[in-house]
């Protein structure tokens, strides 16, 4: 599917070679059109220079002066063989660069072929600006995904993983290694694009985690119908914090600082418990979270899929399968995670 051209097989190596003696020539060329046309027509270093450029670029501009016989007959046998030269640098090096781009575009699909969870963000907005930065201070691996292809240059300059792609295209889907990543945003600007996209993500792998952005209440019911993880609204979340804002200024400015715990030294995590670890089947009181790892259990999730349970009290006991959100520094959360639990990512 992907194969190179037979002339893109070739090693490189000497195909640079002869366009850098190409160039030499080139160089060795036009000082024989200016000593030339020096000796035959008595012109200046620069009349002389200024006439070889224009043979050889096949410009064609006025003369310099006008030419003897013998100048004329000179810059026939100089044009043959300076306007061929020229030509072959230019051909050499249109190939080699289309052979770049191309090589490294099939070195990208290598490895994102070669990804396994990693997260994909459909379209590289405002929103996407946003989500991708918090990824990568997380240390995430990601693939952005956007049918702008000077935005996917973009990025790929800039060192982050990206395609440029239409996400309703099964092809683009396959491409950024859907079938084998951790998670799915979907941040395209039309509503019914976002629903068929979760249609196809969630046929083609049934166990990704699809978060999707809705720009309405009914359309976020339609996506999450569709089979989306979870769908977010930005301008109801934007309203909603505005007004806590307003109503409680204190509650959001603590809100705002568990939000952007990293900045503090701390992590806040969600880590689910595995079987015959080291807090299966022990008490909150037993475990003593705060001493042991100088983390607090903000709350525990039950079991797979069961309502989230606030204000967890000192006996309650922890078993396989709860979800338990911490906070507390990030080397801790590690420690923790290490020792009897596993991050969990969807």
């Amino acid at each position: 599917m992907f194969a190179l051209p037979r002339w893109q097989m070739v090693d490189r190596m000497p195909q640079r070679l002869e366009v850098i003696y190409s160039i030499l020539f080139l160089i060795f060329w036009t000082f024989v059109g200016i000593f030339g046309y020096k000796l035959l027509e008595g012109w200046s270093f620069m009349d002389g220079l200024y006439m070889s450029f224009i043979t050889l670029t096949t410009i064609g501009y006025t003369e310099v002066d006008d030419l003897s016989d013998g100048g004329r007959i000179f810059t026939i046998l100089y044009a043959v063989i300076g306007i061929g030269s020229f030509g072959f640098v230019t051909y050499r090096w249109a190939r080699i660069l289309v052979a770049g781009a191309v090589i490294r575009k099939r070195r990208l699909l290598k490895k994102i072929r070669n990804m396994k969870d990693h997260y994909i963000i459909c379209g590289y907005g405002r929103v996407g600006v946003e989500v991708t930065s918090a990824l990568l201070r997380a240390h995430k691996p990601l693939v952005v995904l956007d049918k702008d292809k000077e935005v996917a240059d973009h990025l790929n300059g800039k060192g982050i993983d990206s395609v440029a792609g239409d996400a309703v295209n099964d092809q683009a889907l396959h491409a950024v290694g859907i079938t084998h990543a951790r998670g799915l945003i979907i941040l395209l600007p039309d509503d019914a694009q976002t629903v068929y996209v979760t249609l196809v993500a969630r046929e083609i792998n049934p166990d990704l985690f699809i978060l999707a952005r809705a720009s309405d209440a009914v359309s976020r019911r339609r996506i999450l119908q569709a089979g989306a993880s979870q769908v977010i609204s930005p301008v109801q979340v934007g309203a909603q914090r505005m007004a806590q804002v307003i109503l409680r200024p204190h509650v959001e400015q603590f809100m705002s600082n568990v939000l952007q715990a990293e900045d503090l030294g701390l992590g806040m995590e969600q880590v689910i418990v595995e079987a015959q670890s080291a807090l299966d089947g022990k008490t909150l009181r037993e475990v003593d979270f705060r001493n042991a790892w100088e983390t607090i259990v903000i709350a525990i999730m039950k079991k797979a899929g069961q309502k989230m349970h606030f204000y967890p009290q000192p006996d309650d006991r922890i078993e396989q399968g709860d979800t338990l959100i911490v906070l507390g520094s990030v080397d801790k959360i590690d420690k923790l995670t290490a020792e009897g639990c596993q991050r969990q990512v969807k």
